[in-house]
């Protein structure tokens, strides 16, 4: 049974004597301040519970700080193991049990688990306690919105349609074990010609002859598709010999079939018949398939999703909204600007955003919640008394709007928010509230060491 707390083997818990040292000392002082934290993590990780008898595992309080450490220093499961084996600090950190360290498997199931709502929670108790020692107040704010890439290879159709053949040829390799010895799945293997016309594809020049090589690629998908259908009538059939690994059989087939199908039917109205296909009805990946395909600006295409994020005067993450989609940034103020008021109690003295922001309407409802003074970076027409008191002012909030910009910088180099690595849409959501939570924590231990 998992416990929630580490038994202490040892009162010679200790730091290095370095600046990394004093800041995880600092994270751990905050965190044995609010062991309820504990509660809401266990919520979580009990699902994945242990065995009654052997080994207990790890603590509630263990999983969460080895979380937090591993984005704190933006650790590989592999580079996390072999820290917490070797380092004093990360082992002190950790709160282990004496002489012994998890598996990364132990390590990933666990950390995977604590959901992103938990870690919002987390995040909200930290800014209650950075507001209680008078590190941030809520009275100034700023917006402005970056992109978080999805683990996946840059998007075209022949790389999803070789994609999506190779995964049905590992379904009927499957497919074919299960029924060993009932029936026999029949099937063509095209997945070495596949991967040629792919690659064909991606060094041919004129469309012509790539909508020859196109042709194939889609034929090939379309049969090798046919032949995962033949074989999930016959797994169907093969169900009472070995139920539960054809139903899961069957449900992996499920879930590919539609992203599938749907690859083949942008692919025919892109190549063949020369269609813009909506980036809404597009899909990028049959794996991460929450990915969205976002331009801000004109800078280059990326995949992943949107973040509206909103800091204060301490350089703290207020709040972070992940986007469904590319919305507009001006559609994006008044809600992060509604979340700020409820999370706080009352509006911003001061709030200030990126041009993109900017709208007439967006000013006038900031007045209208109380915002004294609201800066956009670019005025795209309005005028500058009636965004703040004096020209002053609107200088000073521009100055502070532009921290933002370091503060999103930080996180993509040290933080990882540049691009996620873990899979799936939860986990993406997870990923991205404990690189805030690491953040938050290691800043808010600085702030009040200061």
């Amino acid at each position: 049974m998992r416990e929630k707390r580490t038994v202490q083997t040892s009162i010679f818990e200790q730091y290095a004597e370095h600046e990394i040292g004093r800041e995880l000392k600092a994270m751990s002082d905050w965190l044995d301040q609010n062991t309820d934290l504990l509660d809401w993590v266990a919520a979580d990780v009990k699902q994945r519970n242990v065995e009654e008898t052997g080994r207990k595992g790890l603590t509630v309080e263990s999983v969460l700080r080895c979380a937090i450490l591993k984005q704190y220093r933006q650790l590989s499961y592999d580079d996390l193991v072999f820290c917490l084996m070797d380092s004093t600090s990360c082992q002190t950190f950790g709160r282990l049990t004496l002489a012994w360290s998890p598996k990364k498997s132990t390590l990933q199931s666990c950390i995977s688990a604590i959901s992103d709502v938990t870690w919002e929670q987390i995040n909200q108790r930290l800014l209650h306690s950075a507001q209680q020692a008078k590190k941030e107040r809520g009275d100034m704010l700023r917006i402005d919105s970056t992109v978080t890439d999805s683990p996946i290879h840059a998007p075209s159709d022949s790389t999803l349609l070789w994609d999506s053949v190779r995964v049905l040829i590992r379904l009927l390799e499957r497919a074919e074990t299960l029924v060993e010895g009932y029936t026999q799945i029949e099937y063509c293997n095209h997945r070495r010609v596949a991967k040629k016309r792919a690659r064909a594809i991606c060094y041919t020049r004129g469309q012509d002859k790539k909508k020859v090589l196109y042709r194939d690629l889609v034929e090939v998908t379309r049969k090798t598709l046919n032949y995962a259908e033949e074989a999930n009538l016959k797994l169907l059939a093969a169900m009472p010999f070995a139920p539960l690994a054809c139903a899961l059989w069957r449900v992996q087939f499920n879930h590919y079939k539609p992203l599938i199908l749907k690859v083949i039917d942008q692919t025919d109205r892109r190549v063949f018949q020369g269609e813009q296909v909506p980036a809404t009805q597009k899909i990028v990946s049959i794996f991460e398939e929450h990915t969205d395909i976002v331009v801000k600006g004109s800078r280059d295409v990326q995949y992943g999703h949107k973040l509206n994020l909103s800091t204060g005067r301490s350089g703290l993450i207020l709040d972070v909204v992940i986007e469904d989609g590319n919305p507009a940034d001006s559609d994006c103020f008044l809600p992060m600007l509604d979340r700020h008021i409820d999370q706080y109690g009352k509006a911003p003295r001061q709030t200030a955003a990126d041009g993109g922001y900017a709208s007439i309407a967006n000013l006038n409802e900031a007045k209208a919640r109380a915002v004294e003074d609201v800066a956009f970076h670019k005025k795209c027409g309005l005028k500058v008394e009636d965004m703040a008191k004096s020209p002053w002012v609107y200088r000073k909030l521009r100055n502070f709007r532009a921290g933002i910009e370091a503060g999103i910088s930080l996180m993509k180099r040290a933080y990882g928010l540049g691009r996620c690595t873990w899979k799936g849409l939860q986990h993406f959501r997870a990923y991205v509230w404990s690189s805030v939570v690491a953040h938050n924590l290691a800043l808010f231990g600085r702030l009040i060491s200061t």
